[in-house]
């Protein structure tokens, strides 16, 4: 408002000028005329000075009129920039709900085929394929007082989740799909404290956040699935949402890191992260991926400072497996399938930067099934069979995946013996590490730089 009201006042100013002009213009010429003279007005002529004063007041306002769209930076325009994500069943096992069970505390607003519908707060609304509301396939629902949707259908680590923004619901004949679209910095609220706890050190929950927007920034280039258009879905498969509620800590994280990511040679970065390593990172070579120049910030590096690997105390740091003969045999089978009889042997064949497996061989009295890259060889070796025990002495079942792929077999008698390190795939970013490394003064830039050497904060 300030500026249109200087352009008017400069505008006011000019038009004294010229009837000034005009009066001594024409007082000018009546003396003039009186002693029998013959003689224009003054100067070069009175438009002449109206259009030089029009130019220099319309001059001046179109320069600040560019001048306040230049200053609109570019951070603000990416952070009203808007993810949609794909909410999968409990679990995380399907994109398809048999129903949606919604409410809002201040009531819903639901744009359906036949107009809108708003209930009452907290009021229960169910929407199954068959809901004649739908139009062309979508139903969109939104908080009538902005707030957040609870989902009461699914449950997620704090009970039934809320979503900012809205919620698309869309019918199938397998059931409805749900998409949630919201700001892509509200999102991060939820996607930090469900990827790190809120409690580890604030400098890690910083790099945590930046990471996870640079991952994210990626992610919106394109959408995974483009019938519904959702740019990612709210599991591992991309970046754990919304399983745990927001919490203080991680919020400020993102706010006080709002619209950094990291790039290289001036793009943004897939940074990659995991939960903890063995004291060495991995490459794309790991996932049977070449490593080529726009990801050589993705380096197999030491997690470590003079006193030794940050993450050494701590209980995936080192762990181990006895697997027997025949669980191994079934769990071969089963993942690979392949039957190859009774496992005889099991042998890394290739191991990559920082020591990850990128191949194994198992052979059996049947045959012998070769395994490549990092993630099919934990899924080969997974299974609920055995324990693994951690090196503070406690032990878990195994699951569908091998805690990583950094590790070497022993076989003695009809058992076989895995020894390993870390938790997670080992590319980029290890999370306890950072966290380890925040506890002993790193900022948020150190670790950063640590994981994905040569990049750039920005």
């Amino acid at each position: 408002m300030r500026k249109r009201n200087n352009r008017h006042y400069s505008i006011y100013i000019a038009w004294i000028l010229l009837l000034l002009c005009l009066i001594t213009g024409l007082k000018s010429g009546l003396e003039k005329n009186a002693a029998g003279k013959k003689e224009s007005y003054p100067g070069i002529s009175i438009q002449s000075r109206w259009e030089e004063l029009w130019k220099t007041v319309s001059s001046k306002d179109r320069e600040e009129e560019s001048e306040s769209k230049d200053k609109t930076p570019e951070k603000d325009a990416d952070s009203q920039r808007n993810i949609r994500v794909l909410i999968m069943t409990d679990g995380y096992q399907q994109i398809v709900h048999r129903e949606v069970e919604i409410s809002a505390a201040g009531g819903l607003r639901i744009e359906k085929k036949d107009g809108l519908e708003e209930t009452a707060g907290n009021e229960k609304i169910k929407i199954t394929k068959e809901d004649t509301g739908f139009q062309n396939g979508k139903i969109r629902i939104q908080a009538i007082d902005g707030g957040e949707i609870t989902v009461r259908s699914i449950r997620r680590g704090y009970g039934n989740p809320s979503y900012a923004g809205a919620l698309d619901l869309y019918a199938t004949s397998e059931g409805v799909v749900m998409v949630n679209e919201l700001p892509l910095e509200n999102y991060l609220c939820k996607v930090v404290p469900s990827e790190m706890p809120a409690s580890y050190q604030k400098e890690a929950l910083k790099a945590q956040a930046i990471c996870a927007r640079s991952y994210a920034y990626r992610q919106i280039m394109d959408y995974a699935y483009p019938e519904y258009q959702a740019h990612v879905n709210d599991s591992t498969d991309y970046q754990v949402y919304n399983n745990s509620a927001s919490q203080q800590a991680a919020t400020e994280a993102v706010q006080e890191t709002a619209g950094k990511v990291l790039k290289y040679n001036g793009n943004i970065i897939t940074a990659y992260y995991y939960s903890t390593s063995c004291g060495k990172t991995t490459t794309m070579a790991a996932w049977g991926t070449k490593e080529k120049a726009e990801n050589a910030y993705l380096q197999s590096v030491e997690v470590k400072d003079q006193t030794g690997d940050y993450e050494r105390n701590l209980p995936w740091y080192r762990w181990e497996a006895d697997i027997d003969q025949n669980t191994l045999s079934k769990m071969i089978a089963e993942n690979t399938k392949k039957n190859i009889g009774t496992v005889q042997s099991l042998e890394v064949t290739k191991s990559g930067p920082g020591g990850a497996a990128l191949q194994i061989k198992v052979s059996g009295n049947l045959g012998t099934v070769v395994v490549d890259t990092e993630n099919k060889i934990r899924r080969a070796l997974g299974g609920s069979g055995y324990e693994i025990k951690k090196q503070d002495g406690t032990a878990v079942k195994g699951s569908r995946l091998l805690p990583s792929a950094f590790f070497k077999v022993e076989k003695k008698g009809n058992t076989f013996k895995i020894k390993g390190g870390g938790y997670g795939h080992g590319i980029g970013m290890s999370q306890n590490g950072a966290n380890e490394m925040a506890k002993k003064g790193k900022n948020y830039q150190q670790i950063l730089q640590m994981f994905y050497p040569g990049t750039t904060i920005e």
